[in-house]
């Protein structure tokens, strides 16, 4: 007979899900109520601020789509793309191809714009597709690019699409709660994120937020969106304001219990502090790595401090590697995508995985399981780094 699931604990540190907070863990385990139970409606109403604090925002178009972040990424192409229309789309890692995947199925024509896997979105190559494509109705990139750890420039990006008339569709899956991000004072038009990465929340919703322009993009549609279960002119009628709601589909209370705590913790750290604290472990983890020899793919400015994408060492088997961590530590590294495949660990410093605990453990293990394979590393010499940064 098969008995209940019960799995050993791990720390986890590859590039998400990210070690879920105890706090929402028992947010999980409350009384489950109906999706129409007023209590719930006033709690619908407060996630829904919560989230708008967290992308910093006032767009009434702002709510967690009840599937993960892939969903939130369909539901800003289904919404605002249409039969012929044209999309410029960045290409500088795994998720930028993603969305072009999602352009060609709304039957719309992809122009890409592709930098190599590390870097960052080039403007200037981004202002020259514009410039030769005006009948383009939406630029689309990548906020914090997940397969390679670059940030790129989104203020920049929304304001070049601006100039040109341009709706942008961002994925900002990694970035929100980790680094700066501003979608009012930016113009980001429609944005999507996930909770697992930095918000410390566990799989499975996707918040999304459109501005203004964008909802009436959505309102004037010539044709259906494809998609009904992601259609946001139904699905509002749900996420709208006040207390009467219009049943769209039944919302998964318990884990929206989850991403409300997880949103007051953020709200309770405050999102500068959330961010600083963010960059603090990456520089310390950063200064650790380079003792034992690890370098990274992305240039120091261009970084996303939750995100780490680092060299594996010559003649030392990855696979190998991870497994030994989770075997012998219980720690989850993360491994490289596409091109970058057997070549680079992404490790992960998210939400409440981010702290000084977690980086020292990273690295003593890293350095343990290095030594025991040969490699010529200083013992001890990591976390003395680690420490010092």
């Amino acid at each position: 007979m098969i008995s209940s699931f019960k799995p050993r604990a791990r720390t986890l540190m590859g590039p998400g899900p990210s070690d879920v907070n105890p706090r929402i863990l028992e947010a999980l385990g409350r009384t489950t109520i109906g999706h129409l139970d007023p209590q719930f409606i006033e709690m619908m109403d407060q996630t829904k601020q919560l989230l708008q604090y967290a992308f910093q925002t006032e767009n009434e178009l702002t709510l967690p789509v009840s599937a993960p972040g892939s969903a939130g990424m369909e539901a800003c192409f289904v919404n605002l793309l249409e039969p012929g229309d044209k999309a410029i789309v960045c290409i500088n890692g795994v998720f930028g191809t993603r969305m072009v995947e999602n352009v060609k199925r709304c039957g719309a024509t992809a122009v890409t714009v592709e930098d190599d896997w590390g870097k960052p979105v080039d403007p200037e190559k981004v202002e020259a597709a514009l410039k030769a494509n005006p009948d383009a109705k939406v630029l689309c990139f990548v906020h914090a690019e997940t397969s390679t750890g670059a940030r790129s420039d989104a203020k920049t990006l929304a304001a070049l699409a601006q100039q040109h008339g341009c709706l942008t569709i961002v994925d900002t899956v990694t970035s929100l709660g980790g680094v700066e991000l501003r979608v009012d004072e930016w113009g980001l038009d429609a944005v999507y994120s996930g909770t697992q990465k930095c918000l410390s929340c566990t799989p499975g919703l996707s918040p999304v937020t459109f501005s203004e322009k964008a909802a009436d993009a959505i309102r004037n549609r010539k044709t259906p969106v494809q998609s009904w279960f992601l259609d946001m002119n139904l699905v509002m009628g749900y996420w709208g304001g006040g207390a009467k709601r219009a049943y769209h589909h039944t919302a998964p209370i318990n884990a929206l219990y989850g991403l409300h705590e997880a949103l007051v913790i953020l709200q309770e750290e405050g999102l500068e502090k959330a961010w600083a604290r963010h960059a603090a472990m990456h520089k310390s983890l950063a200064a650790g790595l380079e003792a034992l020899g690890i370098g990274f793919v992305v240039d120091a400015e261009y970084r996303l401090p939750q995100l780490n994408a680092v060299t594996i060492p010559e003649g030392i088997d990855d696979a190998a590697v991870r497994a030994k961590l989770l075997s012998d530590y219980d720690l989850e590294i993360g491994a490289g995508l596409g091109a970058l495949a057997g070549k680079v660990w992404r490790i992960g410093l998210m939400g409440h995985s981010a702290n000084a605990e977690n980086v020292s453990l990273c690295l003593n293990a890293l350095e343990s399981v290095l030594v025991e394979m040969g490699q010529p590393v200083e013992k001890g010499a990591a976390n003395k780094a680690a420490s010092a940064a």
